[in-house]
């Protein structure tokens, strides 16, 4: 969860012009951004794969129920606004719009609802008691509504029910076939936190909201009392961990360690009649860039810490190009997808993101399309690009997270035009409007058309991801990508599935080369049954606006998918050398330029270090070598050290390594680049000036050797 007291700060997390940061957000006008520039002829051939095989990109392989999380597919609830199953009881205030009463009776009763939609996990936000403070605000009270500041960690809130409702739920959802995942806020209490049952009680450390942070290594045992006495006492699946920066990384392996062995220790019965562990799952919020997620959670190769995170970068990428983000960066181009995927080079090799569109603390997708003024409910549009965000996700490698009313469209009406961060004493904001009361088919809500194709759409989608562990666990090869088209090719040793994706509103005609997909025969279309046949080498396929593709490859080659050279990452040429001299001519820029970045060390673009300071080569060229130890992805810009002088590549396109492309003055968020590197070792930046001194080519070359 983020707080009102972030939420400037969490924004520029994802914002590249970060003098700006310090300003106030209500400031900022959203409008549509101007559309990718389609090309005339949509006509694509494909003759090559774009990348090798890399099974960095496949889900962790190293925990024995590998499928069970890998292929999780969450439905997160947010306790106060979804469900009124117990009039009797309930918050009647808090945040958002909702009626601020729902209960774990309401969840109860929604969980054939929530099982019929495909997913297999329950989330919930915090349902531990939270306790007034006498004389506390009412925006202390609405906090209370949230379970984000806990004042008993060992009892269930009376205003969402008991410790047996608690335990009908968990034992209800297991034999209904859904895990059942409780939100851990392992990093913060309120000002009034209970003893726990074995004595302990946690540290007053720094304050925050209306509570205080919590200390570690102090506190680590009270929280691994919480932490497992869940797991002993109802049987819960895991934890899903707020801001989970807040502990030190070196605790969460301990806190792990300990969340695994009480999960060891006890059994339930699943809906299969099976004796089964609880499935000991960790889900880490961090709210930040790929860098900062693998430091601050998943550790390292060496010294492992969590095994699952929030994958923010991708969650950004995919909203950017089906809608619009909150920062109001959007429609970009489909290619963007594999740059968010690329994103994950920056992760050891035990994490297994989970990407989510959506939660309790941002703008709903159909708001963020309508304030986009891409489109709304009353087009069709609308919901051909929920579609296609879901289409994306259902091929997604790893575990998977939706929000309660994204499988129907949800949006609050009218809140596209809402210019103000937040609406007066309704505390609308941005960070809590998705807190709208839920509309359940058969408790609460009778749906429209639209929304029961669009439900009916999402749980075919999540049948087909569950019966071709391809999608949720297969190794990824990145076919081909550009404005318009997105192709993945996912395998496992014996699931072979083909996903092609039009990401936007022109028709397309697609030529595909059977070498480029590694397929020799049919590839049959896995919702529909249709077949298409190969004809002489090729295949031939129509992709209608916003349609997505799953292909099963009946008969796939055994060399699989072929590149070209087109691939080779060292460059040719004056920019492409890595030993060019400093030049003894006057360098044209006055001030000295560097990479700024998410890079290990970037400290989120605010860091000029030295290492990665350009020189002046002459013939209008600078360069600076950097050693890339590890394999990475970052963002990034060339800029001095006061952001007057800012370059990227051209419409903030991902590096091409080893390859000359055309530079731009790049100012302001959403200009950034992109790049992934996924082997170690030296490489060289460059970038040339027109004669006029504006960014004329850019490059970033691997090194042939070491400097």
């Amino acid at each position: 969860m983020k707080y009102l007291v972030f939420k400037i700060t969490l924004a520029c997390l994802f914002t590249i012009n970060l003098a700006a940061c310090g300003g106030n957000s209500a400031s900022l006008e959203l409008a549509k951004p101007p559309a990718p520039t389609a090309p005339e002829n949509m006509n694509i051939e494909v003759t090559q794969a774009s990348a090798l095989q890399d099974s960095r990109l496949a889900c962790y392989q190293g925990e024995a129920r590998v499928a069970d999380t890998c292929g999780l597919i969450t439905y997160q609830i947010m306790v106060e606004s979804f469900i009124d199953g117990d009039t009797n009881i309930g918050y009647t205030t808090g945040y958002g719009t909702s009626h601020h009463g729902g209960d774990l009776q309401g969840i109860i009763d929604s969980l054939d609802y929530i099982k019929n939609l495909g997913v297999n996990a329950i989330w919930l936000t915090p349902i531990f008691q939270s306790t007034a403070i006498s004389g506390q605000t009412e925006w202390a009270d609405r906090l209370d509504a949230t379970g984000y500041f806990s004042s008993d960690y060992f009892n269930i809130d009376n205003n969402f029910g008991d410790m047996e409702k608690a335990k009908e739920l968990v034992d209800t959802a297991h034999a209904k076939g859904l895990y059942v995942f409780f939100d851990g806020v392992f990093g913060h209490h309120k000002g009034n936190v209970a003893i726990s049952p074995e004595g302990r009680k946690p540290t007053n450390g720094k304050p925050q909201g209306d509570g205080f942070q919590a200390s570690y290594p102090a506190d680590i045992d009270f929280y691994k009392e919480v932490a497992t006495y869940w797991i002993n006492e109802l049987k819960i699946d895991g934890w899903r961990l707020d801001q989970a920066y807040q502990v030190p990384v070196s605790d969460w392996a301990e806190l792990r360690e300990a969340v695994e062995s009480a999960s060891a220790s006890v059994t339930y019965t699943n809906m299969y009649g099976d004796s089964v562990n609880p499935l000991g799952y960790m889900v880490a919020e961090i709210w930040s860039n790929q860098n900062e997620i693998a430091a601050q959670g998943y550790g390292s190769n060496n010294s492992p810490a969590l095994l699952s995170g929030f994958d923010f970068p991708m969650r950004y990428s995919a909203v950017q190009t089906f809608a619009m983000a909150e920062n109001g960066i959007g429609d970009r181009a489909a290619s963007t997808l594999n740059t968010g995927f690329m994103s994950h080079l920056a992760y050891p090799e035990h994490a297994m993101p989970n990407l989510m569109i959506g939660n309790h603390d941002l703008v709903r997708f159909g708001d963020l399309l309508q304030r986009a003024a891409i489109s709304d409910p009353t087009d069709s549009e609308y919901w051909a690009r929920h579609k296609a965000a879901f289409s994306f996700m259902a091929a997604y490698s790893g575990p998977i997270t939706f929000y309660y009313g994204e499988e129907i469209g949800d949006e609050l009406p009218g809140y596209a035009k809402q210019i103000e961060p937040c609406s007066g004493d309704s505390g609308l904001c941005d960070d809590h409007v998705a807190r709208s009361s839920a509309k359940i088919e058969g408790i609460t809500a009778q749906l429209n058309t639209q929304q029961v194709d669009l439900k009916g759409y999402f749980s075919k989608l999540m049948n087909l991801r569950q019966s071709n562990p391809a999608l949720y666990n297969g190794a990824r090869t990145h076919i081909y990508s550009d404005t318009n088209l997105y192709i993945d090719r996912k395998d496992t040793a014996d699931n072979h599935v083909l996903y092609l994706l039009n990401a936007k509103d022109k028709s397309l005609l697609l030529t595909l080369s059977s070498s480029a997909i590694g397929s020799n025969g049919a590839l049959t279309n896995l919702t529909t049954g249709q077949s298409h046949a190969i004809a002489g080498d090729v295949y031939t396929l129509n992709l209608a606006p916003f349609e997505s593709l799953f292909l099963n490859i009946e008969s796939p080659t055994t060399e699989g998918p072929q590149t070209g050279q087109s691939n080779a990452i060292i460059g040719e040429g004056f920019m492409g050398a890595c030993d060019n001299p400093n030049a003894i001519q006057t360098d044209p820029l006055i001030k000295p330029i560097y990479i700024r970045g998410t890079y290990q060390g970037g400290n989120n673009f605010e860091a000029t270090p030295a290492s990665r300071q350009f020189s002046y080569k002459g013939q209008n060229t600078y360069q600076v070598v950097v050693n890339e130890v590890t394999a990475t992805a970052y963002s990034f810009k060339f800029a001095d050290s006061d952001w007057s002088t800012e370059m990227a590549i051209a419409g903030s396109a991902a590096v091409l390594l080893g390859q000359e492309q055309d530079a731009v003055i790049a100012s302001g968020h959403g200009s950034e680049s992109s790049i992934a590197i996924n082997q170690p070792g030296d490489y060289v930046f460059s970038f040339t000036l027109n004669k006029d001194r504006t960014p004329n080519k850019l490059m970033v070359s691997k090194c042939a050797k070491s400097y």
